[in-house]
């Protein structure tokens, strides 16, 4: 595979670096004294210097040898003064759209953050607008110094025959897009039930994806770690960032596989995957850690990897280890190591600051030997980008909604009337900080002819709506978790990224929908009539073309009307955005209907008495 992520390409610039390594022609940046954090060897090496030309390091002089050889008039010459200085870091796994800005603005928030690459699946937007939206992002991406390496969406839709999206992606797609500079592989194959049932169309595009001899990433949610996991790792998907327990990180470790330790705003992870580490002598050579999805406000106020980094050395994890799994071993993961993911002559010359290893704080950023950040400012301002029309109009409903449109009819799987004053019903119930659901059954009252919401013991109604080509598919159910009053909706909801309404009334609700109707699409918290917060993502209903300081803000404002609503939850939104993901147990409410997403199969919404 060719590297397109560095200034030039090794074979063009390997020249220059032999004359400079040598001291036969200067260097472009020399940087003096530095705490030099040797990934290759797990060492800190005091009072080193790394000289650096056409955007590689050319030279890494470790005392007493010194880079003074390499230093010429027009050389840049950078004192570290002690500082730490380690390898640029890499998020292995990351959805740039979660972040509710564009990757362009996403690398304005981070980069200062110490990340000088992401492997970035873009399959949020890619569900909506399919490989066209997949251009326009990576042209976006083009016009900032972030590495953003791309795995386009393989799943899309998730699950095939359960869901309705804006667009649908097949292996010649994928070969397409495998064709452009900027993609280094195939994003999360969230659909294990085909590999494990050997399904062409899901083969056809893993298969695509190593005859380029690039990394198939997975997304393996199930508690299962026999044979299939086997099989499933057995296909060619060597990474996956889904582990919810210690157990599931060991075993697909044994079993060869990348295990990604996530830890984002919402799927804080590490906590329970940590002691896999910790607890256990292993080569931790594939772990990585990454952030899968962050808000914005998480990215303005607490940071990107550096705030991962801070977690796993609170988790116990050394602090060498941890720097690791985010440079080298996600590095080799996506079979960079070459180019990327340590500081040793040849590689890129991607440069982090460090005060410390505990705090993390970063103080300077070079990628490909340029400064681009400095005490928590980005360098560089990208100006807006000019977002084409079918990624900024994409809510085509066929029908108004107004408060009738939330009546959930009183009726069987067969459309008979139910009976009597109470129905037991299906229930998704989610949890705070996690990406699982399970299935409850509860009553609801019965009137005239309606199933209610129960806000007294937490049941809400729960609707999704195709929002994508006016079919007017829509279902309801009922959810459990939130215990807010008022109603919640949002364009935002994994991984088809339709409408989805939640509440405790009908009025609210309607008002919600038609909030973001209006605006083209984001998330809105209604309550008794009046609007409480919202955030506009006009592009494809999941991002906004505003800096992400003002996003963050919004989101902000949005979380304490949730708060202000009843709900407890840390990042309730993306919470609320995964009950129409059908991809992972138990259940879920896609626009089609109630999904078991332990026997994908359909299933009704009301339970019949000899089964509840």
């Amino acid at each position: 595979m060719i590297n397109r992520f560095c200034e030039s390409p090794l074979w063009d610039a390997n020249r220059t670096l032999i004359r400079v390594a040598q001291g036969q022609e200067p260097a472009e940046l020399v940087i003096r004294h530095a705490k030099l954090v040797c990934v290759t060897t797990g060492e800190i090496l005091d009072d080193t210097d790394i000289a650096v030309a056409c955007g590689r390091v050319a030279y890494v002089g470790i005392a007493p040898h010194t880079a003074e050889h390499c230093i010429g008039p027009r050389t840049k010459v950078v004192d570290a003064q002690g500082s730490y200085v380690a390898p640029g870091f890499l998020d292995g796994h990351i959805h740039v759209e979660s972040s509710m800005v564009g990757p362009s603005e996403y690398a304005r928030a981070v980069v200062p953050h110490g990340t000088t690459g992401i492997y970035w699946d873009p399959h949020e937007a890619m569900n909506v607008a399919g490989l066209p939206a997949l251009r326009e992002l990576a042209k976006d991406a083009a016009r900032v110094p972030l590495k953003c390496m791309i795995t386009p969406g393989s799943c899309v839709p998730a699950v095939p025959g359960f869901e309705d999206t804006g667009a649908a992606i097949d292996a010649h797609d994928i070969a397409e897009a495998e064709d452009w500079d900027c993609v280094v592989g195939l994003g999360e194959m969230m659909n294990y039930p085909g590999v494990l049932a050997g399904d062409s169309h899901v083969l056809d595009e893993i298969d695509v994806t190593l005859r380029n001899g690039e990394t198939v990433t997975g997304h393996y949610s199930v508690p299962e770690t026999d044979r299939g996991l086997n099989a499933y790792i057995a296909s060619g998907v060597s990474c996956c960032h889904e582990s919810t327990r210690a157990e599931d990180v060991l075993a697909k470790l044994r079993l060869g596989m990348y295990a990604q330790l996530r830890e984002g705003s919402a799927w804080q992870n590490l906590h329970d995957l940590a002691p896999a580490i910790t607890q256990h002598r292993i080569d931790t050579r594939l772990c990585n850690l990454v952030s899968d999805d962050n808000h914005p406000q998480t990215l303005v106020s607490e940071g990107h990897m550096d705030r991962i980094l801070r977690k796993a050395v609170d988790e116990g994890i050394d602090p060498m280890t941890a720097i690791q799994m985010v440079t080298i071993n996600t590095a080799t993961c996506f079979r960079m190591q070459g180019e990327l993911g340590s500081i040793a002559p040849g590689k890129c010359a991607d440069l982090v600051f460090l005060d410390d290893l505990h705090d993390f704080r970063v103080t300077r950023v070079f990628i490909d030997g340029d400064e681009v950040a400095r005490d928590g400012q980005a360098l560089f301002c990208p100006a807006p980008f000019d977002w084409p029309e079918g990624m900024t109009h994409t809510m085509h409903l066929a029908r108004p909604i107004d408060d009738n449109t939330f009546r959930i009819p009183a009726k069987d799987a067969k459309g008979n009337a139910l009976e009597g004053d109470y129905a037991t019903v299906r229930v998704i119930v989610s949890s705070s900080g996690s990406t699982l659901t399970r299935e409850e059954h509860d009553q609801v009252r019965i009137v005239d002819g309606e199933l209610l919401a129960d806000p007294a013991h937490d049941v809400l109604k729960a609707f999704v709506f195709e929002r994508h080509h006016a079919t007017g598919k829509f279902a309801y159910g009922f959810a459990k978790g939130f215990g807010i009053h008022g109603a919640l909706a949002q364009t935002v909801a994994h991984d088809a990224h339709n409408l989805l309404v939640v509440g405790d009334n009908d009025h609210d609700m309607a008002l919600a929908a038609n909030e973001l109707l209006e605006c083209g699409g984001g998330e809105v918290a209604v309550q008794d009539g009046q609007v409480l917060g919202k955030v506009e993502l006009p592009i494809c209903g999941l991002m906004s073309p505003e800096p992400v300081e003002q996003v963050a803000a919004k989101v902000e404002r949005i979380e304490q009307a949730w708060a202000t609503m009843g709900c407890t939850m840390a990042s309730p939104f993306m919470t609320m955005g995964l009950l129409s993901l059908a991809c992972i147990p138990e259940l879920r409410l896609t626009d089609r209907g109630y999904v078991d997403c332990t026997k994908y199969q359909f299933v009704p919404l009301v339970v019949q008495d000899d089964a509840s």
